[in-house]
């Protein structure tokens, strides 16, 4: 039996014994793709479990799924994904290449491959936007393109949040463009088009058609996302327990089953937090050689080109101006090409064409270190 038949028996198992489990805990819906011949799907991406709420869709097609790199560095994990699915290796804070490549051989030999064309999931609970190559791939694929959205997934399962919320998700394909449409459209217009499909707001959703989405813990876990005070603007003095968000300053909020604040006062929604704190963060005095901030308890690491890990040392994270400091190491800012995360823990980066992981050990917020870096 070659690779390609087994993943396509291990697939339609796999569907039988988790659909119903997935669909109940979840409380979801779905809708199934029935198309003949290779597809490149394209979802939003909103959770650590999309891949699978989005199979709920995929009871008669075998797709690949393209998986962020990290995953190909778990032994025996690693081997037996390898063997059931065999995802196609992504490595973030890179040029993506060779995952092009790979997503354009499995499409060419007649596969079905999904993609998450956004790189990151979403902070709050918005589209971002999708990678500028994403139209090009699709139109020279020879494959049918399909946009899917998933409705609800974001405050079901927050990257920030502990457990699942139980609430309601709806996961359904949007738009199937033939080969032959994509041949007559641009990249940048199927780009776009691509991007206006897959585009899901939150917080419009649940003002038109509220839906509780219940936890014990909702809150925990906010300051992952969120790391400066609009009440004292200091960075990382954010705290959460249990459905409250707090400062040492007296900022106190409750984060309600709906995904809203209570009181709605400076901002209703995580969305409109997170906009504010960018804009800060970009405006913020950055004198040379001051540190601006810094976390313990980090463990820095270079990747080799065959997913091997090299730990370089255990010690605390600092920001600069102009560098991001590990220990021994120094990265300056300007000769990162780039940078992204990895769930809510791991940073990456590709640095003098080195590749690098800073892992939090105690659940910092790394996010002010990557918004930092996008200003360069």
């Amino acid at each position: 039996m070659d690779s390609y038949t087994r993943h396509q028996k291990i697939w339609r198992i796999l569907y039988a014994l988790t659909n119903r489990w997935i669909c109940r805990k979840f409380n979801m819906r779905h809708e199934d793709l029935d198309l003949e011949g290779p597809v490149l799907l394209i979802p939003n991406h909103v959770s650590a479990w999309d891949p699978l709420l989005v199979a709920m869709s995929l009871r008669k097609k075998q797709v690949y799924y393209v998986a962020s790199e990290h995953i190909f560095r778990l032994g025996p994990v690693t081997r037996l994904l390898n063997w059931l699915v065999a995802p196609i290796p992504r490595r973030k804070a890179s040029s993506g290449a060779d995952t092009v490549k790979a997503c354009l051989r499995h499409l060419r030999e007649g596969h079905s491959v999904c993609l998450f064309a956004e790189g990151e999931q979403s902070w709050d609970g918005l589209t971002q936007p999708i990678f500028p190559a994403t139209g090009k791939l699709a139109r020279s694929s020879g494959a049918t393109l399909v946009t899917y959205r998933l409705e609800g997934g974001y405050l079901s399962l927050p990257r920030w949040g502990k457990g699942v919320r139980r609430g309601s998700v709806y996961g359904h394909p949007v738009h199937v463009y033939p080969p032959e449409q994509l041949r007559r459209m641009s990249p940048a217009e199927i780009d776009e088009a691509i991007q206006r499909d897959i585009a899901e707001n939150a917080w419009e959703r649940q003002r038109v058609r509220p839906v509780s989405y219940k936890g014990k813990r909702r809150a925990e876990g906010l300051e992952k996302a969120l790391y400066l005070c609009p009440r004292c603007h200091q960075i990382g003095t954010l705290k959460t327990r249990g459905d409250r968000l707090f400062c040492s300053c007296g900022l106190s909020l409750r984060y309600k089953e709906t995904g809203f604040f209570e009181p709605a006062e400076p901002f209703a929604t995580i969305a409109d937090w997170d906009a504010w704190q960018r804009g800060a963060l970009k405006s913020m005095d950055k004198p040379a050689g001051e540190l601006l901030f810094s976390d313990a308890a980090m463990t820095l690491s270079r990747i080799g080109a065959g997913h091997e890990e090299e730990t370089l040392g255990h010690s605390e994270l600092r920001q600069y101006a102009d560098r991001l400091c590990c220990g021994d190491y120094t990265f300056m800012l300007a000769e990162i090409s780039s940078m992204a995360m990895v769930q809510a823990n791991l940073l990456l980066l590709s640095y003098r064409e080195k590749y690098y992981q800073i892992r939090s050990e105690k659940g910092a917020n790394l996010r002010k270190y990557l918004e930092l870096w996008k200003e360069k």
